[in-house]
């Protein structure tokens, strides 16, 4: 399958270009810059070189695809705190890429997250690939890529957890969390940080993308998930042993000055099912956790 990439350099795209490749796939992936040409190629890509703005491109490079994975998202704005306008760039890339695919059958896989369960009101227990909000930030773009599903798109909406992580993960909430950690001399959970955050492991999540793209059927929500929830104040251990700071509690009211764009969000309880994800694909996590992950050291490294 000719499959076009956008965010093939980045994160995520760096594991799933050659889970790919090694599949016997072709590899188109989208490229802003340089450096992020020269490692397409180098793993074995071909070029196509744009940006999420170029819309016209990104239709034309999905329909001279098999199928689309769509990756990218402007994290560096999301940082900043302009959050709408990132949400928006996604919903435009991802209504262009869909509109070359209506009646062909194509597959379409997006990314979604899974803190966005948040917004369907579920009470504590685990969220499951059946839930889902009528709308809000990056949902309404999930719920369009789903409803593609009736225009003969085999379209599907990956959830990724808050946390990635591997070697590969450079700019994730991990190393956001670590920096923050180290600039206030603690490492900070909200209140008994009993909320529990999901997890997988890059490679592990690559591979979820991979069977959606071969599998999937039309309209799937799947959840790239290993570990259903793990306390927030573990994960926050983990950080402070690795940083070598305290561990404490902070409260709610300030969650927002300590932990900036993410403040909204480190107090939230979002356990996570990926039971049905594992029975549509066949998938089985294979790789370490995040507690032993962040444990091996490489998210400390500052050299």
């Amino acid at each position: 399958m000719r499959v076009f990439v956008t965010g093939a350099s980045g994160h995520i795209g760096s594991a799933v270009v050659p889970e790919l490749l090694q599949a016997g796939h072709q590899v188109v992936g989208l490229a802003r810059s340089d450096r992020s040409a020269e490692a397409l190629a180098a793993a074995g890509a071909e070029v196509r070189r744009g940006d999420l703005d170029d819309l016209d491109g990104l239709r034309e490079a999905a329909a001279a695809a098999d199928g689309v994975i769509h990756l990218a998202f402007k994290h560096d704005l999301m940082r900043t705190g302009e959050f709408p306008a990132a949400i928006a760039a996604d919903f435009a890339a991802i209504e262009a890429l869909a509109s070359a695919l209506p009646g062909s059958g194509k597959p379409l896989v997006t990314s979604s997250g899974t803190l966005m369960l948040t917004l369907a009101g579920l009470s504590g227990r685990p969220g499951t690939e059946a839930d889902f909000a009528p709308g809000g930030p990056r949902v309404d773009a999930e719920n369009f890529v789903i409803a593609l599903a009736g225009r003969g798109v085999r379209s599907a909406a990956v959830r990724l957890p808050p946390i990635v992580h591997s070697s590969l993960d450079h700019h994730g909430f991990a190393h956001v969390l670590t920096g923050i950690a180290r600039q206030a001399g603690v490492s900070g959970y909200v209140g008994d940080g009993a909320n529990r955050w999901p997890s997988v492991h890059t490679l592990d999540a690559a591979r979820v993308y991979r069977l959606a793209l071969e599998d999937a059927p039309a309209g799937s929500r799947l959840h790239a998930v290993a570990e259903e929830g793990i306390p927030f104040r573990d994960i926050a251990a983990a950080i402070g042993r690795g940083a070598g700071v305290p561990t404490a509690s902070i409260s709610a009211s300030d969650a927002g000055e300590r932990f900036g764009f993410l403040g909204g969000f480190v107090g939230v309880d979002n356990p996570t099912s990926s039971e049905v994800t594992r029975k549509v694909l066949g998938w089985e996590p294979e790789y370490p956790g995040l507690i032993d992950d962040l444990e091996h050291g490489h998210y400390f490294d500052q050299g």
